[in-house]
Formats: structure tokens, sequence, C-alpha cells
């Protein structure tokens, strides 16, 4: 086996400088260490924050989110009127089996075990007491749910179970039990006859056979009818309480009797379980919904094949775009991570082959190959680099179970390559025995040669950020490009700036020659001699541009958060009143007129006479409206309000306000409202229309158009909203806000955010600190020679002040400049509206205290760095140092 001295390493050289350049080499490995725990660790980190968005999305969805199975029950009629159905409870459990057999194994364990039910329409007690409705269901699933009854017996069948009624006879008796809690509230007990009718005022005759008590009031099944345990305010309109009637096995047959045939129909609800969730699974389960749904017999079907309804697949969808679109957002904030590392590893590179410039020569002079020093500090490079990144490896593993070793591996090799590049290349430049061409012509072709070759990189790079910005703003995330582009955005600006520094300190000394100035010219000299160098520059306007669009990302997102809760609201608060039944639909509703939408007017009054409340506005707001625009059904929110109160723009009977994500709604369309049994609503869209609970397609239609719907909407705003609507059904803006601030996925991003301009900006730091130290021996020489004609201590540091501050003001105008630029072009198509709930592309906000620190950060750190360097150097004597030069 070949050792490494063997191989002609010469270990004492390696731990040499080793040694004496144990800082340089504990930079880059700490900057090893950090970028390789957040590159490592982030994408692994993403993968939860997925899972955690999925489970967080499905619960927000609530009822959206279930999948329900429903089936019309076998015809009952005879000759005569219709039989009781004796096993009509055995028919709602063959209906759950059934659906649990459909659903598949997979989609099986991702949901809880379900819950069948079988639900009366909405009944009013007509006691004349107080507005109090009444509900009856069946539930059944798993073991329960289980009561006790404390009071009388459950419900249980006739004597004559296989009883036939006659067409038009009189209400068929039923028997319910109702809770404890309910029969104290509603003041009945076992044997009590309830006054109850439906919406047409036909009675029923139902029965109280005995008080129950649920043995687990937390078994699942009981949230499919909460209102069988407690009464519930405002469920079917302000003032209003719900009672429940718990119907047995024995019962529901009369149920069914005591209603039109198809007014009781049985369900089978199936609820995700967040617990199992994963981001893999959603994806998987999404497939699997949209395949029940697709081969679901139609609501029309007269058998009884099941029929399978759910949001599910649409919750799975948004959350899926969101997670994606947070992905791409992330490995954007991950490049510039990289990016920023890797300027600075370089840095860190081209000080320690500067430092070690004089014992690369003096080895090469002694007959030390070029292969053989690259190799010593290929090996010293590989085991700072190596060492650091396994560490940082390490830590991400902990933390996230995973390392995305491909995020890690550019810093990696950077760290590892950078030292032994540098240190061959200048070996070799300063060892050579190639002459210098004696004809001038020769001289300048090399000299053009150079240039081009630097012009053709720096234009394939501006060339590569313009296609990438145009490809991220024609083609959003999809475009494949979102994550190099606002990288090489920066990078590409930060050229151009390179290239204007030389010119800009040139015109500067112009200016000092002219002044009576001689410090101001000496800095200036010194600053134009070192302003060719670009990667310092570049590395410095790059950090501090890319922390500058971290920054204003982090503030547009947490802007965008509250427009986009005022476009879900519309108010500071919103009460929704309950749901009446429309001439808008296809069908007439079962449920009762509310008695919230005529007290609707008496509650805004009410609101409004509040203090603090500065706006009250009332509406009625409906997804089920049958809109036709220029011939073509076009879907779309409609809002019957008044038009001046709402958007300030009066209209007449025969205007709209539209809004369309997709045409169908356009300025100068002709909208149609159709309506059951009355002409339709011929409209003209004059005007742009403002979202409306979030919603992309909306059309504001006037009190005056003619449409009499009662208001189910109050708007309200002003300070005191919160106070004055308690106890009534509200969304709140601020709670909205608040919500989606704390979701997974923009909770998680805004801290990778921050973090990123945090890192960056000590990067840029790191950068300047790096820049200085590199070229602190030549500036320090020439302050020490400009002393010993007669300037002060005080003088000699201005100078070299001057010499930093070309650069250090570069840094904190132009990256912050260049930072607001690429943010301003990138965050529309970077689609930030996903995560904030905004309908439009959220508008770039500059959060300027923090731009402002930044500016204020690089320009002081100049003579900061200066105050160390000549604090460092204090000891230098003049003699030493016009014999031999400064101490390095």
């Amino acid at each position: 086996m070949i050792t490494p001295f063997e191989a002609g390493l010469h270990g004492a050289s390696i731990r040499g400088r080793f040694r004496a350049d144990a800082g340089p080499l504990a930079l880059s490995a700490l900057v090893v260490l950090l970028v390789s725990v957040l590159a490592g660790a982030v994408p692994g980190l993403m993968e939860r924050t997925a899972d955690a968005a999925v489970r967080d999305a499905v619960v927000r969805a609530g009822d959206s989110a279930e999948i329900t199975v429903t089936a019309r029950w076998e015809p009952d009629d005879t000759l005569t009127g219709r039989a009781r159905a004796p096993r009509l409870a055995e028919d709602v459990d063959d209906l759950r089996l059934r659906a649990l057999d459909e659903i598949g194994p997979e989609l099986r364990t991702m949901l809880r075990p379900p819950v069948a039910a079988v639900t009366s329409p909405t009944l009013k007690v007509t006691d004349g007491s107080v507005l109090r409705t009444f509900r009856m269901a069946y539930l059944s699933g798993g073991a329960g749910p289980l009561v006790t009854w404390t009071a009388g017996t459950a419900p249980a069948a006739p004597a004559d179970d296989t009883a036939q009624i006659e067409w038009f006879g009189p209400p068929w008796r039923v028997q319910v039990g109702v809770s404890e809690t309910a029969a104290n509230r509603f003041g009945v007990r076992p044997g009590a006859l309830l006054k109850l009718a439906d919406e047409k005022g036909n009675t029923k005759n139902v029965q109280v056979s005995g008080i129950f008590r649920p043995v687990d009031p937390a078994d699942p099944a009981w949230a499919e009818a909460p209102w069988l345990l407690n009464p519930t305010a405002g469920a079917d309109g302000i003032g209003t309480t719900r009672f429940g009637g718990l119907l047995t096995a024995g019962s529901l047959p009369d149920a069914r009797l005591a209603f039109a045939p198809d007014e009781l129909q049985r369900t089978v609800v199936f609820v995700p379980d967040p617990a199992v969730l994963t981001w893999e699974a959603a994806r998987r389960v999404n497939a699997t919904v949209v395949t029940l749904q697709a081969r679901s017999a139609s609501s029309s079907a007269v058998d009884t094949s099941s029929t399978w309804r759910t949001n599910l697949d649409s919750v799975l969808d948004d959350v899926t775009t969101q997670v994606e679109t947070a992905g791409i957002q992330a490995a954007v904030l991950l490049a510039a991570i990289l990016t920023g590392a890797v300027l600075v590893l370089l840095l860190a590179a081209d000080l320690l082959v500067r430092r070690r410039s004089a014992a690369l020569i003096l080895a090469r002079q002694r007959g030390a190959s070029l292969p053989s020093l690259g190799l010593e500090l290929l090996v010293e490079s590989a085991f700072v680099a190596v060492l650091a990144a396994g560490a940082g490896c390490a830590v991400a593993l902990l933390v996230t179970g995973g390392v995305a070793t491909a995020w890690v591996a550019p810093v990696l090799v950077t760290a590892v390559v950078a030292v032994p590049a540098y240190g061959i290349v200048h070996a070799a430049s300063a060892t050579r025995d190639r002459r210098s061409p004696a004809n001038r012509s020769a001289r300048r072709w090399a000299q053009h040669t150079g240039a081009l070759r630097r012009a053709a990189a720096e234009a394939a790079v501006v060339i590569a950020a313009i296609a990438g910005i145009i490809a991220l703003n024609q083609r959003g995330v999809g475009s494949g490009l979102p994550v190099p582009a606002p990288t090489l955005a920066v990078l590409a600006g930060a050229i151009l700036l390179v290239r204007l520094l030389p010119p800009i300190t040139r015109l500067v000394l112009w200016q000092a020659l002219r002044s009576r100035r001689p410090l101001a010219v000496f800095g200036a000299a010194q600053a134009s001699a070192t302003s060719g160098r670009a990667l310092p520059v570049a590395a410095l306007v790059t950090s501090a541009a890319l922390a500058t669009f971290a920054l204003v990302t982090a503030t547009t997102v947490d802007r965008g958060l509250a427009g986009g809760a005022q476009d879900s609201v519309g108010a500071d608060v919103r009460v929704d009143l309950a749901s009446t039944s429309s001439p808008f639909a296809t069908s007439p509703s079962s449920a009762p007129s509310s008695p919230a939408s005529s007290d609707a007017a008496e509650t805004a009054r009410r609101i409004a006479a509040a203090p603090g409340v500065t706006s009250v506005l009332t509406g009625h707001v409906t997804d089920t409206a049958r809109i036709v625009a220029d011939g073509k059904l076009a879907p779309a929110r409609l809002v019957i309000v008044d038009s001046r109160a709402f958007t300030g723009t009066a209209l007449t009977g025969g205007q709209a306000l539209v809004r369309s994500a997709t045409g169908a709604l356009h300025e100068g369309s002709t909208v149609e409202i159709l309506q059951q049994g009355r002409p339709a609503i011929r409209l003209t869209a004059t005007g742009a229309a403002p979202a409306v609970g979030g919603a992309t397609e909306v059309v504001i239609v006037d009190v005056a158009a003619g449409l009499t719907e009662p208001p189910n909407t109050i708007w309200v705003t002003g300070p005191g909203a919160t106070e004055a609507t308690a106890g009534l059904s509200t969304v709140s803006r601020s709670e909205v806000a608040k919500a989606r601030r704390a979701a997974p996925l923009v909770s998680g991003l805004i801290s990778l955010t921050w973090a990123t301009a945090a890192f960056l900006l000590v990067a840029g730091l790191l950068a300047f600190a790096l820049t200085a130290a590199a070229s602190a021996p030549a500036r320090w020489l020439t302050v020490s020679r400009l002393r010993t004609l007669g300037l002060t201590p005080r003088q000699g540091r201005l100078i070299a002040v001057g010499e930093l501050l070309p650069v250090a003001f570069l840094a904190a105008v132009g990256g912050p400049a260049l930072g607001i630029l690429v943010a301003a072009l990138s965050t529309g198509p970077l689609a930030l509206r996903l995560l904030t709930g905004q309908v439009t592309d959220p508008t770039t906000v500059l959060p300027w205290p923090a731009l402002a620190a930044v500016a204020v950060l690089f320009l002081l750190t100049a003579p900061l760095l200066i105050r160390v360097e000549a604090a460092l150097r204090r000891r230098a004597r003049l003699a030493e140092v016009l014999r031999v030069g400064a101490p390095t």
C-alpha cells in the first residue's frame, strides 16, 4: 500500500501550514458546518412540514373533507299506502359495510371507522314558546353510540311491526329519546307528545319515550349529530335553538313512515384520520377518491346504488399545490444560502493562498511539482471540509432522520477543491518561465483574449439570468426555473456592479486630484487600485442582495397574510346567518325559512349601535345561483348588497360588478341570473368586483336589481366589532390571519426566510472581513510608508477606510437595490398568494427599517475592520517597514 508520504507528500509542510492558518481553516469549517446543517436538514423539515400541512388542511376543512356515501331506500309503497319495514336498521348497516368494501384497503387505513346516520328534516316546535327547532337522527357505527336510559325506556317498535299506513292518513307515531340536557331545557319527560310541524305546516306525531345519558360523549358517532346531546343555539338562525331526538333500530322504521318516502336518507360518513395522513399517503388517497366519485351513481338514480360525495380531493389538490409551491420557494432560499456560502469559501481560499504565497513559491522553486503541491493542499482541505460536513450532516440526521446530500455537495466540493485550485494556479503563474511578448500587439492581443473570455463568462451568466426571469414570469413555478432564477439574477446584477466600480473609483480619484485634500487623494488612489478585484465585490453585493431578497419575501408574505384575511372576511368581522331556501336553487330546499333572515336588519341595527363599530353592512351571498354570461353557464358567487356601501360604486338595477379568474365574466358581458319560477334578471357587467370570501368568480349586484333575497351575511368594521358580535356565528379577520400565519407551511417558510436573511448577512460580513484581510498587507504597507512623510495614525486609518469605503458603499446601496429589483420581478411568479390566501399576487412590501439596518451594517463594518487591523499592527516599526515591508 502506498502511503501519502511515498506519493511525494510532505507531512511536515501540511502540518505546519495547518497550524499557521488555523483561523481561516476554522472559518471555512464553520461555514461548511452551518450550511450542511441548513441544506441537509431543510428538505427533511419540508417533508415533515408537508405532512403537517396535509393534516392541518384536513382538520381545517372539517365537514368538507368527509367522504359521504348515500343511497336511496328500497320502495315501501303498497297499493293503498306504505308498509313499515322492520329491518330498516339492518339496511343502514348493510350500506356501511358495502361502503367499507368499496373504499378499498389502502384508503380505509387513512380513515376513521365510518358512522352511518339517518337524519330527519328540521321541524318547527309549535308550542308558542321561543324559536325552537327539532330534528331526529339514528346513528350506527362501531360500538356506539352507547347510552344509558335514566328515565323511561328506549324508543321501541309498535306491537305490529309490519303495519301499513294509508296515503293521506293521520301522522304516524314516532318514539324518540332525548338527552338529559335537552330534556331539562325543553321541559319534557317520558311520555310527552311534542308539538312539531314541517316547513309546509304538516304536524308530526312524536313522543318522548325516555331520557338518556351518553356512555361516552366523545364517541365519534355523536359528531354527526351533536345536537342530540346538547341543544345548539343559532343552528337554524339567530335566536333559535335546535333540539334533537334519538332514534333506535326499533323506531327508525316509524320515522320513515312519518315523512315522505325520500325525506329520510341513509348516509355513511368517513372522516379522514389526521394522525395517519402523510404527504405521500395523501397523493395516493386523492387518486382513489377521484375514482370512487367517478364510478359513483348519480344523485338522480332511482335505485339503491351508492352515491359518493366529498371535497377531500379538492382539499388535497389545494394542499398539494401549496406544498409544491412552498417546496420551490424553500429551494430558492436554499440556492441563495449555497451561493453566499460558496462565495465566502472562495474568498477564504483566496486569503489562504495569499498568506501561503511565499511558501508555495519557495516550495516550487525547490523542485516541488504542481501535482504534489495540489495533493498536499487537497489533503488538508478535504480533512477540514469532510469533518465539518460530516458533523453538519450528523446534526441534520438527528433532527430530521435524513440528509439531503444533493444540497450539501456544492459547498463540500467548493471547500475541498477551492484551495488546491487557487494554490496550483498561483504557484504555476509565479514560477512559470513563459516570458511576456516583446511585441506590443502580441501583449495587447493576450490582454484582449483574457478580457473576451471574462466577458463571455459574464455574458453567459447575464443571459441565463434574463432567460430564467422571463421563463419564471411567463410560466410561473411550473417552468422548472424558479429555483436558480432569482440567484442568477442577483449574480448578473452583481457582475454589472463589479464592472461599474472601477470607472466610478477612477472618476472619484480624478475629482480628488483636483481638490486640495491629500487624504482624499490617497484614499481614492487606494480604492481605485483595488477596485478591479471582481470576487470580493461580487461576494459582498451578492450576499447583501440575497439577504435583501429574503427580507422582502418575508415581509411580503407577512403583509400578504393580512391582505388574504381581508379578502376572505371582507371586514373586521363577518357574521354568517343561517341559510334559507333560495329561488336560485334548482330544487327547493328542505330547510325551513330561517328566522335569522327576518331578524337580520334588527341584528345589524343592534351591532351598529354598539361602541367601537364604525360601519355595518348586510347582504345576501350564495354559491348556488345559476348565472349565465354571454349565453354560457358561469358558476360564480352572487352577492346582493347595497353597492355604494360595499364597493363605493353605485350600481343601477341593470348593472353588475364581476370578477373572474377564468375570463368567463368580464366587463361588458351580459349576465343573466336565473330564478326558479321567476323571470331571469338580465344585467350588464360594468366594472371589476372585489374578492368576496376569497372567491375568484364573483358577481355583485345592487339590491335594486330586483332580487328579493333576504340578507344572510353582515359585515362589521371597527375596533369594537368583535365585542359587538359576541354570541353570533362570526369569522374574524384577525383570527383568520393568525390561523394562517400559524399554518405549518406558512410558519415554516417565514422561519426559513428569516434564517436565510440572517445567514446571508453574516456571510456578507465574513466576506467583507476576508476581503479586508486579503488586501491588508499591501494597504498597511502603503499607509506605513505614508506615515514616514508625517501622517498621523488617525490620518492613516482614514486612508485605509477610504480604500474599503467604495466596496462597503456598493454593498450597502447596490446590494439592497438589486435585491429589491429581483424580489419585485420574482415574488409574484413564485405564487406567494397560495400561502397568503390572497386572490391576486401580493404586492411587494419593502421592510425599510431592515433595509436601512443592512446598509448601516455594511457601512459601519469598514471603519470597524480598519480599527481591528490597526490594533493588530500597532507594534510595526517604521524602520522595518522601510526595509522589508509591513508584517502580514
